[in-house]
């Protein structure tokens, strides 16, 4: 593929700006094109394993994420009654994988993106489509979108429009996509003054409940639950939670009582459950979840956009490249995503009674399970080195 010196990110979310910033960087003129009418994403925090924040290394963000965020691992994992089936450190954590697990909302970290793009990168409230995903090499032909405003020719496009990407479908039309993983999630962040509690997820029988403290004082909480695709509570989704949720541990009950309404987002999961041929086609790459999208259980999402945006960045003059290394191992973080799914919201009593003991003694005998679900995750290194931030430094040395 020719040397790529201009490209349309399609998406503004967290994948799409990190790839936005990593292209920049080596000196790519980017274009960012957001449907929404501004970046500022729907109100939920997101968890950073030490993999996305060597990511974020890359260009030079991820010492300014880890001060604003909250640092995780001291908690565990429990039962609906409170029982503590299994207990971690933020230190065993760090210790483990070389860094920490850290929390922050998600409007930081995409403020702090959209800070490295120059003021004209990026343009809201532009819906845009792939109309011709171009020929790579010198003799070649560029990739072409439509927008509102008419088309425009690139040498790459970024295809980071979500879990129901236009672009994939495009690229991959005898693909099944993203379908309903069985279970719907909500999720809150909201002041909780006088309220301690240890960070914590809560296992019940086909219902999983947890809550998190962020630097700011305030909390995350996010449930999820088996049920019908489209489901939506009779009344509103604050008073659904209380009905699943009410009669479990402290701090859950003072989370919903401090809750409103308007608080609480619903949604359905999706999943890709049959992997794509290629992360890539033409001169257009996909980026996370419209290339791999999976369940929240094992919170990679985000952290595995991250990784696709930095590699993607070191292979934009080797598409192919960039598919072998990312296809595999987000292949892989899927499938353990959907186990684990299946693990923690299993609604069999007997099934659910084996799942709780198996995990204590387990716990006893070894590192938490929380500790263990991240090996061969949260061990990732980027695929260049030295990072920005240690660029920066040695130019002011």
């Amino acid at each position: 593929m020719a040397r790529v010196e201009r490209a349309i990110v399609i998406g503004g979310g967290i994948g799409g700006l990190t790839a936005a910033v990593a292209l920049h960087q080596r000196g790519v003129r980017v274009t960012v094109l957001e449907r929404a009418g501004s970046l500022e994403p729907v109100g939920a925090a997101i968890s950073l394993a030490p993999n996305a924040l060597r990511g974020l290394d890359v260009i030079g963000l991820g010492d300014e994420i880890r001060a604003l965020s909250a640092w995780q691992g001291d908690g565990g994992l429990r039962a609906p009654r409170g029982r503590w089936l299994s207990r971690s450190s933020a230190a065993a954590a760090a210790e483990r994988f070389g860094g920490p697990l850290v929390l922050l909302h998600r409007a930081t970290l995409i403020g702090h993106l959209a800070a490295r793009l120059p003021s004209d990168a990026v343009r809201t409230a532009t819906a845009a489509h792939l109309l011709d995903p171009g020929v790579p090499g010198d003799s070649g032909r560029p990739a072409r979108v439509g927008t509102s405003d008419g088309e425009r020719e690139t040498d790459l496009v970024v295809a980071a429009d979500g879990i129901h990407s236009a672009v994939r479908r495009a690229l991959f039309p005898d693909h099944p996509g993203a379908e309903y993983a069985g279970f719907t999630t909500w999720r809150m962040v909201i002041p909780l003054p006088g309220v301690e509690f240890a960070s914590h997820e809560t296992w019940g029988r086909g219902r999983i409940w947890g809550t998190h403290p962020l630097k700011d004082g305030r909390a995350y909480a996010y449930a999820a639950a088996v049920a019908p695709a489209g489901e939506r509570a009779p009344d509103d989704e604050r008073a659904e939670l209380l009905r699943l949720h009410g009669d479990w541990h402290a701090p859950i009950p003072d989370v919903l009582a401090a809750a409103r309404p308007e608080d609480v987002l619903r949604h359905d999961v999706h999943h890709i459950t049959e992997p794509l041929p290629a992360y890539h086609h033409g001169r257009v790459a996909l980026v996370g979840d419209a290339a791999h999208a999976m369940p929240p259980t094992l919170g990679q999402g985000g952290n595995q956009a991250i990784e696709d945006a930095v590699t993607l960045a070191h292979h934009t003059d080797d598409l192919p490249g960039y598919t072998a290394a990312r296809l595999p191992r987000t292949t892989a973080v899927a499938r353990r995503a959907v186990q684990v799914a299946r693990l923690n919201l299993m609604t069999g009593r007997v099934g659910t009674a084996v799942r709780d003991n198996a995990i204590a003694a387990l716990s006893k005998a070894g590192p938490a399970l929380f500790l263990r679900g991240f090996d061969g995750i949260a061990d990732w290194r980027p695929p260049q080195q030295p990072y920005a931030s240690q660029r920066t430094t040695a130019g002011k040395g």
